[in-house]
């Protein structure tokens, strides 16, 4: 395709800074989130990020073809789970809630219906750790938790392991690609996601899978 047909959509009011590009493999605009963002799209649009031990939700409205992505750590170490999201006290689970609940409400407001939800999970993968605690691991068990307390349905899922990811997920289709990154990358994505959890304790004080290669 030309430069000049390359016609990127128009994105979601809200969403003007997160990085786009057009992927040429796919011939498609697509939006690249980094730890901490999340993108939705109405416009058949992929969504793309890397993970190491964060987690990425990958949640659509199968009956209107729209949804959105989010990529999200928990900062700390606390593993304590007070049963009820809403009024949990801690930072990391503030926020872990505040990364799902602003992608739910991001589709809801675009038209979306929760009986309609399609959620997919990807990412925790053991690549760091704190004070002996896995980091992949506990962000798991919050989204599945997470998930499963908002009386959703995990349709698939990529979860935990050794290695990073590169993920890309069409929210028209519900079509995911996993990449599963080579260990010279790990070192990079771990020191990134090193620094992305220092800021926050700094401020605290179902469906098929295609592997490529």
């Amino acid at each position: 395709m030309a430069i000049a047909e390359r016609k990127f959509p128009a994105c979601v009011q809200g969403f003007e800074s997160i990085s786009r590009f057009w992927d040429v493999k796919h011939n498609v605009s697509a939006a690249k989130i980094l730890p901490g963002e999340f993108y939705v799209t109405n416009s058949g649009e992929m969504i793309t990020t890397v993970l190491g031990s964060c987690i990425s939700a990958c949640i659509r409205d199968t009956k209107y073809g729209f949804g959105g992505m989010n990529h999200f750590m928990l900062p700390g170490c606390n593993t304590n789970h007070t049963g009820n999201w809403s009024s949990a006290a801690s930072l990391e689970t503030r926020f872990g809630v505040a990364a799902m609940e602003n992608l739910i409400n991001e589709v809801l407001k675009l038209g979306g219906r929760k009986s309609n939800f399609e959620v997919k999970l990807f990412g925790g993968g053991d690549i760091m750790s704190m004070k002996s605690v896995s980091i992949g691991n506990r962000n798991i068990q919050f989204a599945m938790d997470f998930v499963s307390e908002e009386g959703l349905q995990i349709a698939a899922k990529d979860l935990g392991g050794p290695d990073p990811r590169k993920v890309m997920y069409f929210p028209a289709t519900g079509k995911v690609l996993v990449k599963r990154l080579k260990s010279v990358q790990t070192a990079a994505i771990a020191a990134e996601e090193t620094r992305y959890s220092s800021n926050f304790e700094e401020k605290s004080t179902g469906g098929s899978i295609e592997l490529f290669d």
